[in-house]
């Protein structure tokens, strides 16, 4: 019933002003009533788009937010288009952070609890679209004051594009030494306070730097062995070794010269760095089980014509008999040869590939059991199923 009221109200206000988009010039807040001494609901940073529900009146407009608060601005506020030619009425109490610092280019916050839920509509029970991390930036144009009401944390009224969380889980970015000091004064018995926090502070550790993984995984290993979980024990004993592999990373320089010489032996065919002919590849795999022209706006691809097999896909210039390896499923037959003293084929436990080259890889908390290499021009990613090597595939840069 409350996804249907918000749905009814966000079409009934695009009703009037719809050919237009309006944005804030300026800092402003949003009033109950129309006056500057008015009460105010929330606080508007430069740049946040608004919808007209109302006639210009006395200088004031009847706006609505992008979370759905209604209230009044100043008619000067509000403009068709924003340009660097404003000048910009800051407002001191405003506790959204302009962009340009080193987490996001635009207004933000940043997430304050482990893996939060950002919905659809502003509604408990609305479709999760995306899960957020501690420390994750976000958008945000209008921040309410009370702290139960939903925020827009991406700043955009389509629907398509908009998420939601409550104002109470976003605000100034956690400092982890902070969080370590809240976690150390915990009482040891208190596990479900130690969790949470042990969470939050492995979680802000994967959006720092990795040296700040070790301490935070410590802590969180403790916790995890007071809860006594074995699937959680043995995830987080893992998470540990990737922590103290990424402690000791390589230079860039360092992980390209160990991949330079990368190549796959493909049912006892071995590939000329990530290359065979194509006449190779159909005599070696048969005739593709599918072809398909793929667009290539990056021009990365040896060719916009792709082969699909169970065990690899491909890019192939027929005419010139090249074949590019694009992805690998690893299997008994096919091998990937980082260099001549690193050889992975699917017998490679993802512990063990983790204890050999957790210094060479990267990693992050949003995609567990999937690591990445550096190459060149491109990266090796690699993806771990039930613990065991399960594919390989080349992502190129744009």
């Amino acid at each position: 019933m409350k996804k249907l009221y918000f749905l009814i109200a966000l079409f009934c206000s695009v009703l009037l002003h719809s050919q237009e988009r309006y944005f804030l010039n300026s800092d402003t807040r949003l009033y109950t009533t129309a006056s500057s001494s008015a009460v105010f609901l929330g606080y508007f940073k430069y740049g946040a788009e608004v919808r007209l529900l109302s006639e210009s009146k006395n200088g004031w407009y009847k706006v609505q937010a992008d979370n759905f608060n209604e209230g009044f601005i100043e008619e000067k506020f509000v403009t068709t288009r924003l340009n660097a030619k404003d000048i910009k009425v800051k407002d001191n109490e405003n506790p959204i952070i302009e962009g340009g610092d080193a987490y996001y280019g635009g207004n933000h916050l940043f997430v304050l609890v482990a893996s939060l839920k950002a919905r659809a509509l502003p509604d408990k029970n609305s479709k999760i679209k995306e899960i957020l991390y501690t420390g994750d930036p976000v958008a945000v144009n209008y921040l309410p004051k009370n702290q139960e009401d939903w925020v827009n944390i991406n700043g955009n009224f389509t629907e398509e594009y908009a998420k939601y969380t409550l104002r109470k889980f976003i605000g100034i970015r956690p400092n982890f030494d902070t969080l370590l000091k809240e976690f150390d004064k915990l009482d040891v018995n208190a596990i479900a306070d130690r969790k949470t926090v042990s969470e939050r502070i492995t979680e802000l550790a994967w959006n720092s730097d990795y040296a700040k993984l070790a301490p935070a995984y410590q802590r969180y290993s403790e916790v995890v062995k007071q809860l006594n979980d074995p699937k959680l024990i043995t995830e987080t004993d893992l998470n540990t070794t990737i922590a103290k592999g990424l402690a000791k990373h390589k230079l860039p320089e360092e992980i390209v010269a160990f991949t330079k010489k990368a190549e796959f032996i493909l049912k006892g065919i071995k590939t000329k760095s990530l290359y065979l002919t194509q006449k190779d590849l159909v005599k070696t795999f048969g005739q593709p089980s599918k072809k398909e022209s793929i667009g290539d706006e990056c021009g990365v691809y040896l060719s916009d014509l792709f082969y699909y097999y169970p065990d690899l896909e491909a890019s192939v210039d027929e005419k010139k008999n090249q074949a590019e390896i694009i992805k690998v499923y690893m299997n008994e037959n096919n091998k990937f040869i980082i260099n001549p003293n690193s050889i992975l084929d699917n017998s490679v436990s993802e512990k063990a590939f983790i204890e050999k080259y957790g210094a060479y890889i990267e990693a992050s908390i949003k995609s567990p059991h999937n690591y990445s290499i550096l190459v060149e021009d491109s990266q090796f990613k690699i993806e771990f199923k039930d613990g065991k090597l399960f594919s390989i595939e080349i992502f190129f840069y744009c």
